[in-house]
């Protein structure tokens, strides 16, 4: 009983905490609308909100509606937004009592959650002594598939779904929304930044082939156990690893390798272009003279199209790039913290959308505001006066 009790106290909380500043506040009232004449007695009863927001379900496509319009204004006030977008997956916990993964889900009543399923999300890597590690997140709710603006930080298009589905197909249907909703904000695109999650070669190559983003998404190592590096096709002593970094194995000593340098990409040819290292950095090899690679050799796209792509994955502008994946993430913060989503009481996925949906037009549409009045800076602020 303790977790529904919580969740009716929390609701109330929520009501009386708004009906309480709209009871102090004349300001307030009347930027509502509410009838300043009628003084406190217009402040609506608690009934009455939990009956507009199940009003405001029922549209639940106009809502989407202001958010694309909102996009389109913003897009039409900014005109180099879209140039880098970061896309992520946001899970939000319900705070219900989650039901085991092989059990059915009850009938709605009102008060469980009986939408919500379980998401897992694993993150790995290496400490600086090098051993690994490995963290799992496992929670009940729901994910929120945001694409953001990664300069403005402002959304782009959005997805909510149960917790369960994975992130790369949920990133090709917002770029099939993109296509549909946005061609030219699409078509405008430079880069698309994003974690390992999205890290899929079919997506890859889709944003490249049909709209020349270059995407810079983290890579998993997807190879077999014990397999560090792969011969290049054509090259008897040209090798690359997992994370895209190609090696030169001197021909005198077959234990030798070392990081060939890069000399970028060539999209007439889509290939990636390497230098031989003893030539470009000075440095005496004995096995140059026996060696095939006079100069460069060039890799194309086609070799391995997870591990090669336009923006190379060993040159610092990856790295520079990529770093603007952060900005989603202060998205989602701002979701959690201005808007309440790390303690909310919101149960069920149409009421889930509903909060999300009007948390993203009410940050579009705070930006809007603030290039209207000439405080762009200001355009991520919700308190902020300038």
């Amino acid at each position: 009983m303790k977790p529904c009790q919580d969740y009716f106290n929390l609701a109330a909380g929520f009501y009386k905490s708004l009906r309480r500043e709209l009871r102090r506040n004349a300001q307030l009232r009347d930027v509502c609308g509410l009838e300043l004449g009628k003084g406190l007695a217009a402040v609506p009863p608690p009934y009455a909100y939990t009956r507009f927001l199940k009003t405001l379900m029922k549209h639940q496509q106009l809502i989407q509606s202001m958010f694309e319009n909102l996009v389109d204004e913003v897009e039409e006030k900014l005109q180099d937004i879209g140039r880098v977008m970061a896309v992520d997956g946001k899970g939000i916990d319900s705070h219900a009592r989650g039901r085991k993964q092989d059990q059915e889900p009850k009938a709605p009543d009102g008060r469980r959650d009986t939408d919500a399923d379980w998401g897992v999300k694993t993150y790995k890597g290496e400490n600086e002594e090098g051993s690994s590690w490995e963290t799992v997140k496992r929670w009940f709710g729901y994910k929120l598939h945001l694409l953001v603006d990664a300069r403005y930080e402002l959304p782009v298009a959005f997805k909510l779904t149960k917790a369960s589905p994975g992130e790369a197909p949920m990133a090709h249907k917002l770029v099939d929304h993109l296509e549909r909703r946005y061609p030219e904000l699409l078509e405008s695109c430079d880069y698309l930044d994003a974690d390992r999650g999205y890290d899929d070669g079919k997506l890859i190559s889709r944003l490249w082939d049909r709209h020349e983003i270059k995407p810079v998404i983290d890579i998993r190592n997807a190879w077999k156990d014990g397999e560090e590096t792969k011969l290049v096709s054509g090259y008897e002593n040209i090798v690359y690893d997992y994370k895209g970094q190609v090696f030169c194995v001197a021909p005198c000593n077959n234990e030798t390798q070392r990081e060939m340098a890069y000399g970028g990409f060539e999209k007439d040819r889509q290939s990636l272009k390497y230098r031989c290292p003893a030539r470009h950095y000075g440095y005496d090899c004995e096995g140059q003279s026996k060696c095939p690679v006079k100069a460069s050799v060039r890799i194309p796209l086609s070799e391995d199209r997870r591990v090669f792509t336009p923006l190379a994955r060993s040159s610092y502008a990856w790295a520079r790039m990529y770093k603007k994946r952060t900005a989603v993430e202060r998205v989602n913060s701002r979701l959690d913290v201005s808007f309440g989503f790390e303690e909310h009481f919101i149960r069920g996925l149409a009421k889930m959308r509903l909060r999300c949906s009007l948390a993203l037009c009410v940050m579009l549409a705070m930006a809007v505001g603030r290039i209207r009045e000439n405080q762009k800076p200001l355009m991520r602020s919700l308190v902020r006066t300038a």
